[in-house]
C-alpha cells in the first residue's frame, strides 16, 4: 500500500495490519458485486473494520497486557470476516472459489497476529486456536 518512506505511524509497517488493509480492499470489490447478500454484508464491514482500527490501537499502548487485548479484539474479528464469508456460500450467495482468496488473507493474518501476540511478555498465549 505505502512505500516504507510514506509510513506516517508506526502500526502501517505492520505486516499484519498491510495484509488487513488488503483484505478490506478485496471484500469491498467483493461484496459490491454481489446483489442482494443483507446484513451479512453489513457485519463483514464491521468486522473487517475492527481488524484495523484494534491493530493500530493495540500497537499504540505500552502496556503489553493491553496491546494484547486489543490485538485479540482484531484476531476475533478476522475470525468473524471468516465466519460472514461461510455464511454467504452456505446462502448460495458466493461460491468457495469466490471466498478462498479471502480465506486465505484470514489464515495469514492470525497466523501473524498469533505470533506476535505469543512474543509479548506476560501475554499467556492469547491465541489458542494455532499451534507455531
Amino acid at each position: 500500500m505505502h512505500s516504507p518512506k510514506e509510513y506516517c505511524f508506526d502500526h502501517e509497517r505492520l505486516e499484519v495490519y498491510q495484509e488487513s488493509i488488503g483484505f478490506i480492499a478485496w471484500l469491498s470489490a467483493l461484496l459490491d458485486g454481489t446483489v442482494r447478500i443483507g446484513d451479512v454484508k453489513d457485519q463483514l464491514d464491521r468486522a473487517s473494520t475492527s481488524i484495523l482500527l484494534n491493530i493500530a490501537e493495540g500497537n499504540g499502548k505500552y502496556a503489553a497486557k493491553h496491546r494484547c487485548r486489543f490485538f485479540d479484539i482484531a484476531h476475533g474479528s478476522a475470525l468473524e470476516c471468516a465466519a460472514g464469508l461461510d455464511i454467504l456460500v452456505a446462502k448460495a450467495k458466493l461460491t468457495l472459489e469466490q471466498i478462498r482468496p479471502g480465506k486465505e488473507s484470514r489464515q495469514r493474518h492470525n497466523f501473524i497476529n498469533c505470533n506476535n501476540l505469543r512474543r509479548m511478555p506476560n501475554s499467556k498465549n492469547f491465541c489458542r486456536s494455532r499451534k507455531t
